[in-house]
């Protein structure tokens, strides 16, 4: 697909990986809907982007039903209407499920995986009425892989995963094509400080926003459609885990003790030795 005078709703947009898409996305001659909760910070982003003039900017909280029914007004009312829908905007929580807050995995499961269905469901009446469309669902390498302390990210981003596949399914006789991408960790202000010590303890890679975002405009441009996992050997780890799943129960079972260090613990757990850096940091993009 060639994104050049599509024009592109980028939810999540001032996020690490959303303001490394928007650069990439108006640098090829597309028009974006800046999409997010800081009105500043998204119209900081437009003056940097190729052409400010040709996106627009979109202040709206997607964890309210009020946000999402905002968004859809809006992309409805557009003249040209809406070509591309990248489901951007995610929230992650490092913690065990023994100490996973039910408020806080009730508002991750809405925005991870609710609000890009209910967005998609929307908005897929105009998008097929278009010669070439596409939506385009950014999950995790833990919705394909169950990782400890990751539990109910990699559940919702599993789900959004699954989702993908089936949309892709069901749209495989029409003008409109699914992309799921799997970044692995991602140097974004997403992750807390605790998940980063622990990626570093642990030496994970973590990528920087723009190869995930340069990864994902080469595979738009190419046409190529289905999943995209981001990251070697997570690619790896993807289809082993998928085919001798017990090889990685092995292999995460020694990197217990490290993860277990760094995440949240219940709250009726007492550890001196556990630090300040080990209460609760939600990240939102």
């Amino acid at each position: 697909m060639n994104v050049n005078g599509k024009t592109i709703v980028l939810t999540g947009a001032n996020g690490g990986i959303g303001s490394a898409l928007a650069q990439q996305l108006a640098g090829a001659g597309a028009a974006l809907i800046l999409v997010g909760r800081d009105e500043y910070a998204l119209e900081q982003l437009k003056l940097t982007l190729a052409s400010p003039q040709r996106h627009l900017v979109l202040v709206c909280d997607l964890q309210n039903h009020s946000g999402v029914q905002g968004l859809l007004d809006f992309c409805k009312a557009l003249p040209s209407g809406v070509d591309v829908l990248i489901n951007n905007a995610g929230m992650s929580d490092f913690a065990f499920v023994s100490a996973s807050d039910p408020d806080v995995t009730r508002a991750l499961i809405d925005l991870n995986l609710a609000v890009p269905m209910t967005l998609t469901s929307a908005l897929l009446p105009h998008l097929l009425t278009k010669p070439e469309a596409l939506v385009v669902n950014i999950g995790s390498v833990f919705g394909s892989i169950g990782y400890p302390g990751f539990a109910v990210y990699g559940a919702s981003k599993a789900g959004l995963k699954v989702f993908s596949e089936a949309l892709r399914r069901e749209l495989a006789d029409s003008s409109v094509r699914v992309l799921y991408v799997a970044p692995r960790a991602t140097q974004t202000p997403m992750n807390s400080t605790r998940v980063i010590a622990m990626n570093e303890a642990l030496g994970n890679a973590m990528d920087p926003p723009i190869k995930v975002a340069s990864a994902i405009l080469s595979r738009i441009q190419a046409g190529r459609w289905g999943a995209l996992t981001i990251g070697w050997p997570e690619r790896l780890f993807v289809v082993l885990n998928s085919l001798l799943p017990a090889v990685t129960d092995s292999a995460l079972l020694r990197q217990l003790p490290r993860i277990r260090q760094y995440s949240r613990l219940p709250k009726n757990v007492s550890n001196k030795k556990v630090s300040d850096s080990n209460l609760i940091e939600r990240k939102v993009s």
